[in-house]
């Protein structure tokens, strides 16, 4: 396992359009990692093993410790004892994940994420579990990324 820093952020800058049309009634905070080319280092590898090109995650590598629909004080309440706090995450780097829709990740764990999401109300794991954001396949990569993430589950790479 490996062990990362980062800085949690609550209400980070809306940078898609999914987030700007749920920003009314979705929360958000994620664990900010500076100077961090994780996402880079691992879709090196892809590239590298399965020519297999991925976008940069649009906010750069990052962990999202809320998503969700969350009470307006106890979320405020959060804000106020977690904002700008250090996180501390561990991840497998052979757990490299995909779905059959391009996403690649890191899987991730942090006792402080489960601990910080009970505070403000919500179940300590998150629907699609913690994870690092490595990239998403281009758009010409598609049926590729589905065919390598098919293969890896087949023969369990």
């Amino acid at each position: 396992m490996f062990t990362i820093k980062g800085i949690l952020e609550f209400d980070p800058i809306n940078v898609t359009k999914k987030h700007d049309n749920q920003s009314s009634w979705k929360k958000v905070a994620m664990v900010r990692f500076e100077n961090d080319d994780t996402w880079d280092y691992y879709s090196w590898f892809l590239k590298k093993r399965f020519n297999l090109n991925l976008n940069k995650p649009l906010r750069g590598t990052h962990l999202t410790v809320i998503n969700d629909i969350v009470d307006d004080n106890l979320y405020e309440m959060g804000r106020q004892l977690f904002h700008g706090k250090e996180i501390t995450i561990q991840y497998n780097p052979l757990d490299i994940r995909s779905n059959k829709k391009g996403h690649w990740w890191l899987k991730a764990y942090s006792d402080d994420a489960h601990n910080i999401r009970t505070v403000v109300g919500l179940d300590p794991s998150p629907y699609f579990g913690l994870h690092i954001t490595i990239g998403l396949a281009t758009h010409l990569q598609l049926e590729h990324s589905e065919y390598i993430t098919d293969q890896c589950l087949r023969y369990n790479i």
